[in-house]
């Protein structure tokens, strides 16, 4: 206690050594603290007389009708077409959409979920920069009384509702084509491995090559997720003596990228080199030859994840988390036979 003066919550974290956002969910009986820790919190609340700050409490109330949306970047077909399906389903219900790009800055992430809790607006729903390890910013979003929805790039340490491709079956499947159409040493561009589209595509591609009896290969596995850097890191793989026959992409992007540098190379494509991607935005019909890629429906997913947020927001749904899983499908086309 300091003083006289009324605790805070940063007061009981720092006397129990714990964050302000673990006191306010201990608090608030929220279902991810331990009851041990809820305990402890709420015996040094009644021991030193804690009370809310009724202001701040008031003023986290008094939400409006606007969702904040967070998304890593706009100037992806992916991302925007989930937009649009976000923008259907929210102006349909009533609700304007507020638009925040991280960048693929974590710094930036916190900054925008700071600023939605500071316009008090009534939902967020968010999709994770790929540099983001830590998730304090978002648990202040709930511990805001601000219903959250995670879309796309998720995080499983909190508990929210979710929506996700079935990237899994989707990088399967991918794979599984490559394979079937002769392809023997694929490799795999990835984003990076903390996120859990990266896990769950990598899984499918790896278990695609264990159910064929291919060799996994721990050197065409790459941390590559830009056009520019799959330019850059191609040809190397190119030149080696047992050069891959085909690459499976996180994203078109990435897969656009490869399609260059085998260009570069003087290789054909699909007949020297088979490509597939993940998306199917506009770029992938704007390559020469077309890429084969995943379908994501970004649209549809978009629509799930406000639907999911408006019903938090009006209370149709309470205590329960839905992870909703959109199907993926396979777009064949010209770089792959």
């Amino acid at each position: 206690m300091v003083g006289k003066a009324p605790i805070t919550i940063k007061d009981i974290g720092r006397a129990l050594n714990i964050s302000p956002s673990t006191v306010s969910r201990a608090l608030k009986n929220h279902p991810d603290i331990s009851q041990s820790t809820k305990d402890s919190v709420n015996a040094y609340a009644k021991e030193f007389h804690y009370k809310p700050n009724t202001l701040a409490l008031s003023l986290r109330m008094s939400k409006n009708n606007t969702i904040g949306v967070i998304v890593p970047e706009i100037v992806h077909y992916f991302f925007s077409s989930i937009l649009s399906g976000i923008e259907q389903i929210a102006n349909s219900e009533g609700f304007n959409v507020v638009l925040c790009q991280s960048d693929e800055n974590y710094e930036k992430e916190v900054s925008n979920t700071k600023a939605l809790i500071a316009t008090r607006v009534s939902g967020v729903l968010a999709s994770l920069s790929k540099h983001t390890n830590n998730y304090d910013h978002y648990r202040d979003v709930i511990d805001s009384d601000i219903p959250l929805v995670f879309f796309d790039r998720i995080c499983i340490d909190i508990s929210t509702d979710r929506v996700v491709v079935d990237d899994y079956a989707g990088a399967f499947a991918a794979v599984e084509y490559l394979i079937q159409t002769g392809c023997k040493r694929i490799a795999f561009y990835s984003s990076p491995l903390q996120l859990e589209i990266s896990k769950n595509r990598k899984n499918g591609y790896l278990d695609a090559l264990i159910k064929y009896g291919l060799q996994v290969d721990e050197s065409l596995i790459k941390v590559c997720d830009t056009r520019e850097e799959a330019i850059v890191i191609t040809p190397e793989i190119l030149d080696t003596p047992n050069r891959p026959d085909g690459f499976f992409a996180i994203n078109d992007h990435c897969a656009a990228g490869i399609l260059y540098a085998c260009k570069l190379a003087k290789l054909r494509v699909p007949e020297d080199v088979s490509i597939m991607g993940f998306s199917d935005g506009e770029l992938a019909r704007a390559c020469d030859p077309m890429l084969s890629t995943v379908e994501q429906h970004g649209y549809e997913m978009g629509r799930h994840a406000a639907k999911l947020l408006i019903d938090k927001i009006n209370g149709v749904t309470h205590g329960q988390y839905t992870n909703k899983i959109v199907k993926t499908n396979l777009i064949i086309r010209g770089t792959t036979r």
